[in-house]
């Protein structure tokens, strides 16, 4: 729902760490280490305290055992105190967008009047479990009473029962439709007819603008990371200036390794990393006289088929324009998180499809300028923290907007379980 004009809600700064590539092991930094990092620099430049919050909302998609509810762990790491609340929502690839968007609504309802909200995941650090055959086994070996139990036991043990389950292969396939979200992205490439040519070449495109956006300064919102070492992490690691269409035509197809042409270089990255923002009404900016990157102006979330889960930003920033009686072609910055080049591709030849978009929608919204789509590269050529991903699409869109002097923005995801979130902005 859009926001009254005496109850405008903004995003007033923005910050984020990093998004540092998953390599072999453990990364160097929990989702709360990330999450902190992001969220100190951008509360310490503020002119009011951290206690001064009414709530902090994290977006996170898999926080590790020792962070259970991580936005509570965040909230007291960042100096918020012991008297603001603090909780934690999961969306999956839209945790972080439903964090903004929770703390949009709230203080749209007068709930609350300043927010500290965004995402992390240290995708690295995603836990390997034991599969139910074994933990049965130890369940009965902790129950045992007797030596004679327990040596029964271990005539049963066999080493298979150590298997890992990989959580996060786990968690990245839909339960009910079985699916990987590699696979219901060649489901969309196959629906619309994007090629392996298609995919791979945006995704080289997806690195040279990242490219292009370090090189002369665009990522200004990144906060670098120091670990124990006093190593510095200053820039997002998982760009490959060297990319090209030759090389990433060498990959096999991961999700379909006969037909398919979903491969790990046309696809969003495993990676770490988190982004916090600050959201107040319009009260709060007037107390602190703050200046505001820009406002949500109206948020929607959509879904559809499971199975084409990477057309959810069509099925969410449809109805959000509509709304709003505004076009494709009203948006100055446009950005739909690159879960997979076969995704993004599927999303901008849907829009352009008159059957498609009059089916689903009565009608169209207009198409997608790709010269306005995700400018500074996305999630291809800098990774896809998944609690995080929410969070930094909204606060890059306002970014692009602060530098380009464009009006109106709206940024989205695709989400496991077929679902789209989309956020519709204005540049203060």
């Amino acid at each position: 729902m859009a926001a009254p004009e005496n109850r405008r809600v903004h995003v007033v700064d923005g910050a984020r760490t990093p998004f540092l590539r998953a390599k072999t092991g453990l990364g160097p930094f929990t989702g709360s280490d990330l999450a902190v990092a992001a969220a100190r620099p951008l509360v310490a430049r503020q002119p009011f305290e951290a206690t001064a919050f009414d709530e902090v909302i994290v977006g996170a998609a898999m926080p590790s055992a020792d962070e259970a509810n991580i936005g509570r762990v965040v909230s007291l790491r960042v100096g918020c105190g012991e008297k603001v609340p603090a909780w934690t929502v999961m969306r999956n690839c839209a945790s972080g967008l439903q964090a903004i968007d929770t703390a949009y609504l709230n203080i749209l309802a007068g709930r609350s009047s300043l927010v500290l909200a965004g995402g992390t995941d240290a995708m690295s650090h995603a836990p390997l479990l034991y599969g139910p055959v074994m933990v049965n086994w130890l369940a009965q070996w902790y129950a045992a009473k007797s030596f004679g139990q327990k040596a029964a036991l271990a005539t049963r043990f066999r080493l298979s029962q150590l298997a890992p389950v990989i959580a996060i292969l786990r968690g990245l396939t839909d339960p009910v439709v079985k699916l990987s979200m590699g696979s219901t992205a060649e489901i969309v490439a196959k629906r619309f007819g994007i090629t392996r040519p298609m995919m791979d070449a945006y995704a080289v495109e997806s690195h040279r603008r990242l490219a292009f956006a370090q090189d002369n300064g665009y990522l200004k919102e990144i906060e670098p990371l120091y670990d124990g070492d006093g190593t510095v992490y200053a820039a997002d690691d998982g760009l490959r200036r060297d990319s090209s269409v030759e090389k990433l035509a060498k990959l096999k197809p991961v999700f379909d390794k006969t037909y398919g042409n979903v491969t790990a270089g046309n696809s969003s990255q495993i990676t770490d990393g988190a982004a916090m923002l600050v959201i107040a009404s319009e009260d709060v900016v007037r107390e602190y006289n703050l200046k505001p990157l820009g406002t949500i102006v109206d948020s929607h979330w959509g879904a559809l088929d499971p199975a084409e889960m990477g057309l959810g930003p069509v099925h969410a920033i449809t109805p959000l324009l509509q709304r709003n009686h505004l076009k494709l072609e009203d948006m100055d910055a446009i950005e739909i998180n690159e879960a997979f080049a076969a995704q993004v591709l599927g999303c901008v030849e849907a829009f352009a499809d008159p059957a498609y978009m009059k089916e689903h929608f009565g009608g169209s919204v207009g198409q997608v300028d790709r010269a306005k789509l995700n400018v500074d590269g996305g999630a291809i050529a800098l990774g896809h923290p998944i609690g995080a991903s929410g969070a930094r699409v909204v606060l890059h869109a306002l970014k692009v907007l602060e530098r380009t002097g464009g009006k109106r923005a709206v940024a989205s995801l695709c989400i496991g379980g077929g679902q789209g979130g989309a956020m519709l902005l204005e540049r203060a």
